[in-house]
């Protein structure tokens, strides 16, 4: 049975994430008055075909792993495309329009984050408390004079010039889980911050802690432990409610899926200069696995799930790859600073290195999770 709903969940997350992705490159196509050829849900074999009256083919196929669209465009030699028809062509539009269509699909990805998120938090989701565990002796926390049982009420980032800010002056922290991404953010960017406290007493303290001071994120490290931040083990009953209305959750959603995007693109930097480990790439098994487990535990934890893959497939897709999103707009980018298009063969060949890069990734990322889950 746990089998079963591991594979479904792992279907429906690929699934309905990369379909919306391609949804964002349709609806921004017919905004922009471009022909969409066929739209699918599905690679393979086509098990229901239907023809739109705008000659779009909607195709529901037999491999439900995301899904494509292709566009009317004068670059696909395949395609004849007559004079009257040339107006509706992708390869004829102006270049913002182009650039749009491009970074529609990533863009969608995000907004359906925030959507995600906006209905955990206007359902209600419980919260564990920003309370602090006694950090360990050698951590930052524990030279600073952290003590178990602290809550952690506020949150400032310090400027350049490292100023404490003043009581009033900080962001409310609702949750150890909004706390935690803060302090990613910190450490990633190695950047300082301050937090408002209140111990046991009821007292309250401000702890300033400097970018100096911060451990630096490296492959073997552990820098949450360093920092020496960790929440304390807190009943369910304890557990706080994060309730918003509509707007205060629109707000509270995009922060987040703004403040996970920066840590993520920061952590696929470090795997390039080596200061985080390329054993962090994980591949299908970890998502399948990640997938069946939240859709088990129940159906906020699955949303947040699906809110962090779609975040990691807007991302993915805007990286500087020809045959992904981001190789196009590199293009486009080219275009505007040179004046002219790159030739359609020297996209062609950068078509092909792309393609060797994303099956590395790929087998990258398949032996991560074969280590993962068959390592004594």
């Amino acid at each position: 049975m746990q089998a079963l709903i591991t594979l479904a969940a792992f279907l429906v997350t690929l699934g309905a994430l990369v379909s919306f992705h391609e949804f964002g490159h349709f609806v921004a196509a017919r905004a922009c008055g471009v022909r969409v050829l066929r739209f699918a849900i599905g690679f393979g074999k086509p098990l229901l075909i239907y023809r739109a009256k705008n000659k779009t083919e909607w195709v529901l196929a037999s491999i439900p792993l995301g899904g494509y669209v292709k566009l009317l465009d004068g670059r696909d030699r395949s395609q004849l495309i007559a004079s009257n028809e040339q107006s509706e062509s992708f390869d004829q539009k102006p270049l913002w329009q182009r650039s749009l269509i491009v970074a529609a699909g990533p863009l969608a990805n995000f907004f359906l984050a925030i959507a995600l998120f906006s209905v955990i938090y206007i359902s209600g989701a419980p919260q564990l408390p920003a309370v602090l565990q006694n950090p360990q002796e050698s951590s930052v926390a524990a030279k600073l004079g952290v003590i178990e049982g602290e809550r952690v009420l506020g949150w400032q980032s310090l400027n350049s010039e490292g100023a404490v800010p003043a009581f009033g002056e900080f962001e409310p922290i609702p949750s150890w889980n909004a706390l935690r991404w803060n302090l990613m953010d910190a450490l990633s960017g190695e950047n300082g911050f301050a937090l408002q406290l209140q111990d046991p007493a009821g007292n309250q303290v401000i702890k300033t802690f400097k970018a100096p001071d911060l451990p630096r994120i490296s492959p073997d490290g552990d820098p949450m432990g360093q920092l020496g931040l960790l929440p304390k083990m807190t009943p369910l009953a304890d557990w706080q409610e994060l309730k918003l209305d509509p707007l205060n959750a629109i707000r509270f959603a995009s922060q987040r899926v703004w403040l996970i995007s920066k840590v993520s693109v920061r952590l696929m930097l470090g795997m390039l200069t080596g200061q985080t480990s390329i054993k962090q790439l994980g591949g299908p098994l970890s998502i399948a696995d990640m997938a069946g487990k939240s859709a088990q535990v129940g159906w906020q934890p699955f949303l947040a799930f699906l809110a962090l893959i779609s975040i990691s497939i807007g991302l993915l897709n805007l990286l500087p790859f020809p045959m992904l999103d981001g190789g196009q707009l590199l293009y486009d980018a080219w275009e505007l600073v040179a004046g002219k298009r790159i030739p359609i063969s020297m996209q062609e060949q950068f078509q092909k290195v792309g393609f060797l890069l994303l099956i590395s990734l790929s087998m990258l990322a398949l032996f991560n999770d074969l280590q993962r889950y068959f390592s004594p």
